[in-house]
């Protein structure tokens, strides 16, 4: 004969049908039914007899130290934004803006100008130089540079301005825009340029 018998010494069934069970009965003889995630399904608790990193990676919540249950740390990928402030110093007041700043694998330079005095062909030439250090200081270059926007302070000047500019972004130059700004130049300089590039 094949039973089952609680602990208190019922039987709640055999294989020649000699008892019969109480189905109603059996989850209050056994007090609970536990499954492989620790569910108390008589008491509706959750997490009987879990760890709590268990519990954790189960509920997909993050612990205080950054890690999901015991888990090892996880790196999102995603994208951080980073000021290059110059010569690596963050200065005492905040800025009005920045003149370098990164985000994922692109670099965007603030538009530069040239503010002494100086012909539409000096003054370009200037700016370019000046935006080609602040690239390379990054780890970028003249030839990574995606976009550029060229702002002129006299139309006039759009010829002159094209013969500075021809070559120095290598054999394929990014896209450009220009315009010529209606109220002149901050600073006046003849022409300002600023450009996204990659890293």
């Amino acid at each position: 004969m094949c039973e089952l018998t609680l602990r208190d010494g019922r039987i709640l069934y055999d294989l020649n049908g000699l008892a019969r069970p109480d189905w109603e009965t059996l989850p209050r003889a056994t007090g609970r039914r536990a499954t492989r995630a620790g569910t108390d399904t008589a008491g509706g608790r959750h997490g009987e007899g879990e760890s709590q990193g268990f519990r954790d990676r189960r509920l997909g919540r993050a612990r205080g130290d950054g890690r999901r249950g015991d888990g090892p740390v996880q790196d999102t990928g995603k994208p951080v934004k980073k000021v290059h402030w110059k010569d690596g110093k963050r200065p005492e007041k905040t800025p009005l803006f920045s003149s370098v700043t990164s985000y994922g694998g692109l670099v965007f330079i603030s538009g530069v100008g040239a503010h002494f005095e100086g012909d539409i062909t000096a003054h370009t030439k200037h700016v370019l130089d000046e935006i080609q250090k602040k690239l390379e200081a990054v780890g970028s270059s003249m030839e990574k540079v995606l976009k550029v926007n060229v702002y002129l302070n006299d139309l006039k000047d759009y010829k002159a301005m094209n013969d500075a500019f021809l070559g120095r972004f290598g054999p394929e130059p990014p896209v450009r825009t220009t315009i010529a700004a209606a109220g002149g130049i901050p600073g006046n300089s003849l022409v300002e340029i600023d450009c996204i590039a990659t890293l």
